[in-house]
């Protein structure tokens, strides 16, 4: 209930700031900005605003916020409002950041900007920051956060209890304590649960957790965001190649790592960017934009090139022209049917080496059968539509011959993207477009010629 009245009294609020900045009352919208709207709500509202007002927004906000709203906005506008900071307003602002978040934020800076940066902080802050860069971001280095609290696995509870009441407070998310040796190497985990109700005089060896394996340093980020699905975790540790512990990753990474992964999914079916902002200047659009229209319009021509191919024909038999986006468009569809699914499972980790060939007869299977059905509705419509069997069997057999085809290069080609190293989710679409356009019109158009040469 308490959570319901908070969210109905935080969009009452952005209703009362649209309010205000339609009105041009800035000192109301800097009162409503900076008193009651929280960080992750102004970065929304930075977000959901064209250029010109989320410029006004941004220098109403107070100097104390800014470093926290900078943690919720995308990069592409996180970027922007970075540009405009010097080395010193940026050492300011980033006080108060944990490791993996003030990491993230430098990543999108000038190497030069970043020494300065770096060059105000004192000296454990600067090597727990270059630990966290010094590893790609997409990793569990760059996602790990340096701040933890380790104990001995010789030690009693209520050492450990008395050792945690000396802090202030204990870094965010903290739902186990990490046991490593004198040697820094990961031996398990102290849930804070466990150790509330166990006898005080016990040791954290006989509390702890052995079971629980660390997660690699090298480890890409979408694995860690499996493991984190699979085991319901809320933090793990971070080891490196010998098991000295390095850090622990939190649950709150691993949310942000899975929504930019459905974000770059839906955005590189388009061709755009997973940080596109919406109210991008119209020339950044455009230029974003223009190069995959360009790739279309390549793989356009490529089709276009094997229709102009049989031109006697179709002029010979006008019917073809009407029929033949059928068969592309069958083809398409069926394809990027199975080109989604291959890559949901690979991104998932179900896919592998050992069930490919079933997925393979599968896809095959399906393609055919719909093939055959399908084959069956159009060459009955296209006979009565036109008074012609034979076209009827011609879009027939062009159709399952799409269709199987389809469902073959959309089950092979995200597989083979992936061993090239290229994103199956950007280049999947484009590619299986034109292979599914060109069998469609070659099946289609050639077996026309065949038959009303």
């Amino acid at each position: 209930m308490t959570d319901i009245l908070e969210k109905s009294q935080a969009r009452q609020r952005l209703r009362s700031l649209s309010e205000a900045l339609d009105s041009g009352a800035l000192k109301q919208v800097a009162r409503i900005l900076n008193g009651g709207l929280s960080p992750s709500d102004i970065a929304h509202l930075l977000e959901s605003s064209p250029p010109r007002q989320r410029a006004l927004l941004w220098n109403l906000v107070d100097k104390q916020l800014e470093g926290e709203v900078l943690q919720y906005l995308s990069d592409d506008i996180r970027g922007y409002f970075l540009s405009q900071l010097n080395a010193q307003e940026l050492a300011d602002i980033i006080e108060d950041f944990e490791s993996d978040d003030l990491a993230d934020l430098l990543q999108q800076l000038p190497d030069t900007v970043i020494q300065e940066v770096l060059d105000t902080m004192d000296e454990q802050d600067r090597q727990r920051v270059e630990e966290v860069l010094s590893y790609p971001e997409d990793t569990a280095g760059g996602l790990m956060n340096t701040d933890t609290i380790t104990v001995r696995p010789d030690i009693s509870i209520d050492v450990v209890l008395r050792y945690l009441r000396r802090h202030r407070n204990l870094p965010p998310m903290t739902d186990s304590l990490i046991v490593v040796s004198r040697r820094d190497e990961f031996i398990g985990m102290l849930p804070i649960t466990k150790m509330l109700v166990s006898n005080p005089a016990a040791t954290v060896r006989e509390v702890m957790d052995t079971d629980i394996e660390p997660i690699p340093v090298t480890l890409s980020d979408t694995k860690v965001a499996t493991l984190f699905e699979r085991y319901d975790l809320i933090s793990a540790p971070v080891v490196n190649d010998d098991g000295r512990l390095l850090g622990r990753i939190t649950i709150d990474d691993v949310v942000d790592v899975i929504r930019e992964d459905a974000d770059h999914s839906l955005m590189s079916m388009a061709g755009l960017d997973e940080d596109e902002d919406t109210f991008a200047p119209i020339w950044k659009t455009t230029r974003r934009r223009a190069v995959w229209l360009g790739i279309n319009l390549i793989t356009a021509f490529i089709a276009s090139g094997v229709i102009g191919l049989f031109e006697e024909t179709i002029t010979k038999v006008v019917a073809l022209a009407v029929l033949m986006p059928i068969v592309a468009s069958m083809g398409g569809i069926a394809g990027s049917q199975t080109l989604t699914l291959v890559i949901r499972g690979m991104a998932v980790g179900q896919i592998s080496g050992a069930n490919v060939g079933w997925l393979l007869n599968r896809e095959f299977l399906s393609g055919a059968l719909n093939g055959v059905f399908w084959a069956v509705v159009v060459a009955t419509a296209a006979s009565v539509w036109f008074q012609d069997l034979l076209i009827g069997a011609i879009i027939a057999a062009a159709l399952i011959i799409n269709l199987v085809a389809a469902a073959l290069v959309g089950t092979v080609l995200p597989l083979f993207l992936k061993s090239r190293n290229i994103d199956p989710a950007l280049a999947g679409s484009v590619i299986l477009t034109t292979v599914t356009d060109v069998v469609g019109f070659m099946a289609f158009l050639g077996l026309a010629t065949i038959f009303y040469a």
